[in-house]
């Protein structure tokens, strides 16, 4: 998980958060929607790297995440590793109203898994719930898929912007509790090492010729292996 190289005056945190699924799912209408208010009705598949930087405000903190699109890749099954290097977040997106883009998410799962470089919090997300009439997948259905992949979930819709912008939050809250907790096991790590330094044994060697060590001892050693 990246921190920017100022984080220690400024607390800001850079998150890569990457979005996937089938082409024409509404992944760039999400972001455009959730960086900048907008909906393209029109909207063509993306061509060429895509990203936009969102600032979000967690217990005090501003956090940046830059959100990865696909760049059209996906409509040739050729996304990159490069495209994933480095994602600590991914929205996993599909079309409610066609299954087919449902059924891929097993793909995507995969190649998800293979190419990050480390676990990455993911969100399913069932995109174009306003299209009720048309449904072709289940909330229930969304719901227990992303339950046995162990996976957050939502529905939204990129046209009213329902449930858009707790998509992305959802993904940056959960990684930056995540860095949160793992910055506090690492300063209890050292407040242990430093008690352990504390109260550790002295080893005083012997002249040679006496095998024996005396040890002088405060109250243990906790250090020892």
């Amino acid at each position: 998980m990246a921190l920017n190289t100022e984080e220690e005056q400024t607390e800001d945190y850079l998150f890569k958060i990457v979005l996937i699924g089938d082409s024409a799912v509404g992944k760039s209408n999400l972001l455009a929607r959730f960086a900048r208010d907008e909906f393209y009705p029109n909207s063509k598949s993306t061509i060429g790297v895509e990203f936009q930087t969102q600032k979000v405000e967690i217990n005090g903190k501003e956090v940046k995440a830059q959100i990865w699109d696909t760049a059209g890749q996906e409509r040739f099954r050729a996304v990159t590793s490069a495209y994933y290097r480095g994602a600590v977040g991914a929205l996993l997106v599909y079309d409610i109203s066609r299954r087919q883009t449902f059924e891929s998410i097993g793909r995507w799962l995969n190649e998800l898994q293979t190419h990050s470089d480390m676990n990455v919090v993911t969100i399913l997300v069932g995109n174009k719930s306003d299209l009720k009439d048309a449904r072709e997948v289940t909330t229930a259905e969304g719901k227990a898929l992303a339950e046995a992949q162990g996976l957050f979930f939502i529905e939204t819709s990129a046209l009213d912007s329902s449930n858009v912008s707790s998509a992305f939050e959802t993904v940056v809250r959960e990684i930056y509790n995540i860095l949160s907790r793992k910055v506090m096991q690492s300063q209890e790590l050292k407040v242990k090492d430093t008690e352990c330094l504390t109260n550790a044994k002295t080893v005083v060697l012997q002249p040679e010729g006496n095998q024996e060590a005396v040890e002088q001892s405060k109250q243990g050693g906790c250090c020892s292996s």
